[in-house]
């Protein structure tokens, strides 16, 4: 009878190793296969924020080009006045018309420069509003990243 209960216990004891060995095994398989998800996850979030990144470069250069476009614009216009009201100023009969043309002529400038500025201010407040955007979206998906991988 001892030997019986003996070998029982063996039996037990092998069938228990057979069975922490199996679930061991797939433990294993399952948490590499979750590694492994996770992995591709991050990799590929790696990926899409380059490519968000180089979108985010691509605005910003359109938008430094916009706005060198823009001042180079302006510039030659601004001369182009210059000149043409010293022209006028040197052409003037009198102190008081000499005064007038001047009067004018810095009005215009100045609502010039004025309206100029404020075009530019809006060229750069769109162009940085456009270039974070895709950068932005990233930083949303590195969160649902982490949740994620949390989660699994």
């Amino acid at each position: 009878m001892a030997k019986s209960k003996t070998a029982e216990k063996t039996i037990d004891a092998a069938e228990n190793m057979e069975s922490a060995m199996k679930n061991g095994t797939e433990a294993l398989k399952t948490g590499f296969e979750k590694v492994a998800k996770s992995y591709q996850n991050f990799a590929g979030y790696g990926k899409e924020t380059v490519e968000a990144y180089m979108q985010a470069a691509n605005v910003a250069g359109k938008g430094a080009e916009t706005l060198h476009n823009e001042i180079y614009t302006y510039s030659k216009q601004s001369i182009e006045d210059t000149m043409s009201a010293a022209k006028a100023l040197m052409a003037t009969k009198s102190v008081h018309e000499a005064f007038e043309l001047q009067t004018d002529f810095a009005k215009t400038a100045f609502e010039g420069y004025v309206s100029q500025m404020t075009k530019i201010g809006e060229i750069v407040a769109s162009t940085t509003k456009d270039s974070f955007a895709p950068i932005q979206g990233r930083v949303q998906a590195w969160v649902d990243v982490v949740q994620n991988a949390r989660a699994a």
